[in-house]
């Protein structure tokens, strides 16, 4: 287990539940099933017995139906087995989910009623299940984005309550550079000097107890201490995956869809009903981990220029999707040729070793130490920029079509607000119907 000069990782998260249960009124968990936000729940659970702490713990499950079994069971297990100690929110509503193994959707939506006949599992039924019969949220609308319905069921948590309240995440840092972002953004508004804390609003934090945690520290905590975990992780050993490749994420979305082919090995009748649930799951699970989803290095095909690769490739797609990559490869090629961004130090001098057509277009708002750079036209491809990938291409773009990539994160895009406030609508418009 990782060590600082006089105290481990262990220690060092036992501190800052002490920190947290000092200076919140009310916690609650972000528990996934997966290993990470299972070894917080246990920690946090077992911190709470061990210092006689009746308050009870919020312990928050978005549940996603297409999942292994076993994912299931180790929710279930840690709801049933320690209920007298937490506060339930098992949510099983209607919530758009990125889909990336589909040309044909952006979103797929778990427990859709209107798909009722092919839900991979039937809804669970537990006192403690929150879906639309029972819904006490008076924020939801119906399909609304899942990453929506977990940022407004904090600010909802809080709302109920009364002093200040704190969402605790299994983030770990070596996890991608993203999680490593969410602990590291100094601009952000801390609490009490600690980096591991973000404020949301006046009575509501975020807190990543576990973000100097190793994978490997997870596992010695697993079993030193006994603490329960999602059994699937053992067939994924005897799979013959390593520990860092382990991950139990929604068979659809674009972290898991290279393993999606796990769950006809692993769970076979689980892999029965998750190849029907959203179209495009059995293609997905075949060539996952092959070029005709971007996944690993792909090839010109003869002929073609990348620029001509991705006109064929756009012409291929339904209109929907066709407008939604123009409009965002449109964006990208005005910003690199009429602003321009920073790009690091040695894939500058690369770009100019290799004659690039750029221009400096003066200093960057963000960093001012640094110019922006504008391209007069995009590249065809950077394969000769060892530096970085973060360079306008042609070639990125036909990655991002190949990956079903819709929301381009690959070019370094995120979802927009015109496009959050256009999926409400949608969701508003079709609750009517």
């Amino acid at each position: 287990m990782k060590h600082y000069l006089d105290i481990n990782v262990y220690e060092a998260t036992q501190e800052r539940l002490k920190f947290i249960f000092d200076n919140f009124d009310n916690v609650y968990v972000a528990f996934s099933g997966g290993k990470d936000s299972g070894l917080l729940l246990n920690l946090v659970l077992d911190y709470k017995r061990k210092h006689n702490i009746r308050k009870k713990i919020g312990v928050f499950h978005q549940d996603f139906e297409a999942q292994y079994q076993m994912t299931t069971d180790f929710v279930y297990r840690m709801f049933q087995n320690n209920i007298k100690d937490i506060e339930p929110f098992w949510v099983c509503l209607p919530m758009g989910s990125r889909c990336a193994i589909s040309n044909y959707q952006i979103y797929w939506y778990p427990w859709d009623p209107d798909k009722k006949d092919l839900w991979v599992r039937p809804m669970p039924d537990m006192p403690y299940i929150i879906n639309l019969k029972n819904n006490p949220f008076d924020f939801y609308k119906y399909k609304m984005v899942q990453e929506d319905l977990y940022a407004e069921f904090g600010d909802w948590y809080a709302r109920q309550k009364k002093g200040k309240s704190i969402c605790l995440l299994g983030i770990r840092a070596d996890e991608s550079l993203n999680r490593y972002r969410a602990y590291a953004n100094i601009k952000k508004a801390i609490l009490k000097g600690k980096q591991w804390t973000t404020r949301v609003n006046e009575n509501l934090y975020n807190a990543y107890p576990l973000y100097d945690w190793t994978t490997k520290d997870v596992w010695i905590a697993n079993g030193k201490y006994g603490f329960d975990y999602n059994k699937i992780y053992d067939l994924f050993y005897k799979a013959g995956l390593s520990i860092h490749q382990m991950r139990v994420a929604s068979p659809y979305h674009e972290s898991a869809k290279e393993s999606l082919n796990l769950y006809r090995v692993l769970e076979p009748k689980t892999w029965a009903k998750v190849v029907g649930r959203v179209n495009g799951a059995n293609f997905g699970a075949i060539y996952g981990r092959t070029k005709a989803l971007g996944v690993r290095e792909i090839t010109l095909p003869p002929g073609h220029t990348w620029r001509s690769y991705v006109k064929f490739l756009l012409a291929t797609l339904p209109e929907p999707m066709r407008r939604n990559y123009i409009e965002k490869f449109t964006t990208s090629i005005r910003f690199w040729w009429k602003k321009g961004g920073v790009v690091n130090e040695d894939a500058l001098k690369e770009l100019e070793a290799c004659n690039y057509n750029i221009k400096h277009n003066g200093p960057s708002g963000y960093n001012p130490q640094k110019d922006q750079i504008r391209f007069l036209g995009t590249p065809d491809n950077t394969d000769d920029i060892k530096s970085t990938i973060d360079i306008p291409s042609w070639k990125r773009m036909a990655i991002c079509i190949l990956k079903n990539d819709h929301l381009c994160k690959y070019m370094g895009f995120a979802q927009t607000h015109r496009q959050s406030i256009r999926q409400k609508e949608l969701m508003e418009k079709y609750k009517k119907l």
